[in-house]
């Protein structure tokens, strides 16, 4: 068995991310994702890497935009009202097909908001964020192991489909700390015949561009990209089932709030309340067969989240509204209980519940 250490969410994901071959990060300090650049101002320097904190978190974005264009393995993170200021950048390297990770330790808002932990960003990371026609491949670890093992999945994905890949994290799982083992296997290499190379001579010479005058072209390179998002959805979907063999009540959660629910949902079955679970592991590709072949099965969905209720959309689509489908969050940092999540359960099971 692989030997564990302890280590706080932040810093083993930083650590995943280095040993994932990352060499460049570029970032700047904001509550609950600190420790990242903290962590990375120290270590990058012993492996031969680099770290600067950027005067603005527009100007990390468009440092990471450099260094992906070389082909190199980059990284960024903040936190929810810095990836707004990023949001133009992660759009341009999605507009450049520039693969890299982007890490959204999320807090409250909107606004300034406060600084405890919050999922209220999942529309920024699902519905586009910055401008144009684009996806994420977004990651949503309910663990610190997952920090760990999804930054380097984050990585490899990237490269793999040329996009740029987004750790989802609430500020529980930046600040937490959890026995993680760093055991990550070997890092996959993949050819990058796009990167700028710097040959000095016209003949195998690569540019990096986003910008296309032609109406035509710019529709063709928008229809290639959503053809390449299409093998994600079919091939990369990653999610965990819990108790669903036999559930009439499905819950739908990521998260810390999964982890709540997860406590709900084996106090509801010692009430003889038959409820499971699907964990999104991937909230972008979502998993929406499981949660279409779940709705042949079971009676309701809840949605438990840390925001007012922006996955549930995504919960009726994904079962086309087949059934009825509830919501239970907290907003503003705070986090719910498994006695609060239960007693929306049992609403649900006397029929006394609202359909959201």
């Amino acid at each position: 068995m692989a030997e564990k250490v302890l280590m706080k969410g932040n810093e083993a994901l930083a650590e995943a991310a280095i040993m994932a071959g990352c060499k460049y990060y570029f970032g700047y300090p904001i509550t609950p994702q600190t420790e990242v650049a903290a962590y990375m101002s120290k270590r990058m320097p012993k492996v031969g890497g680099t770290f600067l904190q950027a005067e603005s978190e527009i100007a990390a974005i468009n440092m990471v935009i450099g260094v992906a264009a070389c082909g190199k393995r980059v990284m960024t993170s903040s936190s929810s009202p810095g990836i707004s200021l990023k949001s133009e950048g992660i759009s341009y390297l999605a507009g450049c097909e520039l693969p890299a990770l982007i890490v959204n330790v999320q807090r409250g808002g909107p606004g300034l908001g406060g600084i405890q932990p919050s999922q209220s960003d999942y529309f920024q990371a699902l519905k586009g964020g910055g401008h144009g026609d684009y996806k994420l491949i977004v990651l949503a670890p309910a663990s610190i192991q997952e920090m760990v093992d999804l930054t380097f999945k984050g990585f490899d994905l990237a490269d793999k489909y040329r996009m740029q890949a987004m750790i989802l994290a609430d500020g529980t799982m930046g600040q937490m700390m959890e026995p993680v083992s760093l055991e990550l296997g070997e890092v996959k290499e993949y050819a990058k015949p796009w990167a700028t190379t710097g040959t000095g001579t016209h003949e195998g010479r690569n540019v990096v561009n986003s910008l296309s005058l032609s109406p035509a072209q710019l529709e063709e390179w928008n229809l290639s990209r959503y053809e390449r998002y299409k093998i994600v959805e079919r091939d990369e979907v990653m999610y965990e089932e819990f108790m669903m063999d036999d559930a009439d009540i499905c819950v739908v959660a990521f998260g810390i709030a999964a982890r709540v629910s997860k406590n709900a949902i084996l106090k509801a079955r010692e009430k003889g309340i038959k409820v499971g679970m699907i964990r999104p592991i991937t909230l972008w590709p979502f998993p929406k067969d499981a949660l279409k072949k779940a709705a042949g099965k079971v009676k309701s969905f809840l949605s438990v989240e840390l925001n007012m209720g922006q996955m549930v959309d995504d919960v009726k689509l994904a079962i086309d509204c087949s059934k009825p489908v509830y919501f239970y969050g907290r907003t503003g940092g705070v986090i719910m209980t498994p006695d609060e999540v239960l007693n929306k359960l049992e609403e649900i099971e006397k029929g006394e519940a609202k359909q959201w």
